[in-house]
C-alpha cells in the first residue's frame, strides 16, 4: 500500500510540476508577445492584432495551470489568527478539512468549467477581434482544475502524510 501511495504522490507531483512549467512558458510567451507589440506600436506603428485577446486567454489558462503546484506545495494562504495556540492535532484536522473543502469547490469548478467549455464549443463563440474559439481556454483550465481537486482530496485523505511531504505552517513559539 505504501508503494502505491508513493507512486501516486510522485505522479501527482510530476503532473503538478508539468502544469506549472506549462503556465510559466505560456506567461513568458505572452510577455514577449506584449513586448514586441508595444515596441512595434511605439516605434513603427505596427502591432500584433488581437494581442489583448490572446493575453486574456493565455493568462486565464495560466492561472488555472499554476493551481495544482500551489496546492501540492500547500502554498495557499492560511490565516491562523484564531488557531495560533491550537495543538498540532487540531491544526492537522483543520488542514485536512480545508483540503477537503477545497477539493469539493474545485470539483464543482471543474464540472462547471467543463459545461462552460462545451457550451462555448457548441455555440461556436469566439473572441471579438480574431474570432479565437473560447472553448480553448476552458479546455486548458479543466485538467488543471481537476488535478488540483485530486491533489487536495489526497491531502485531505492522507493527513500528516500529505502530498508535498511537508507542511509550511510554522509552529508558534510558546
Amino acid at each position: 500500500m505504501r508503494v502505491l501511495e508513493s507512486m501516486l504522490e510522485r505522479v501527482l507531483e510530476n503532473l503538478a510540476k508539468l502544469s506549472a512549467i506549462l503556465a510559466g512558458v505560456l506567461l513568458t510567451v505572452i510577455t514577449l508577445m506584449t513586448c514586441v507589440s508595444l515596441i512595434g506600436r511605439n516605434t513603427t506603428g505596427w502591432t500584433i492584432i488581437g494581442d489583448v485577446e490572446i493575453t486574456g486567454y493565455v493568462a486565464g489558462a495560466a492561472i488555472a495551470l499554476f493551481m495544482p503546484w500551489c496546492q501540492y506545495r500547500r502554498g495557499n494562504i492560511i490565516v491562523d489568527f484564531f488557531t495560533a495556540k491550537a495543538s498540532a492535532a487540531t491544526h492537522q484536522r483543520m488542514d485536512r478539512l480545508g483540503a477537503l473543502l477545497l477539493a469539493i469547490v474545485l470539483a464543482l469548478l471543474t464540472w462547471r468549467t467543463s459545461l462552460g467549455g462545451l457550451s462555448a464549443w457548441r455555440s461556436g463563440s469566439g473572441s471579438m477581434m480574431m474570432g479565437l474559439p473560447e472553448w480553448w481556454v476552458f479546455a486548458a483550465m479543466v485538467p488543471a482544475l481537476a488535478l488540483t481537486a485530486l491533489i487536495a482530496l489526497v491531502q485531505a485523505a492522507r493527513g500528516d502524510r500529505h502530498c508535498g511531504g511537508h507542511s509550511d505552517r510554522q509552529e508558534s513559539a510558546p
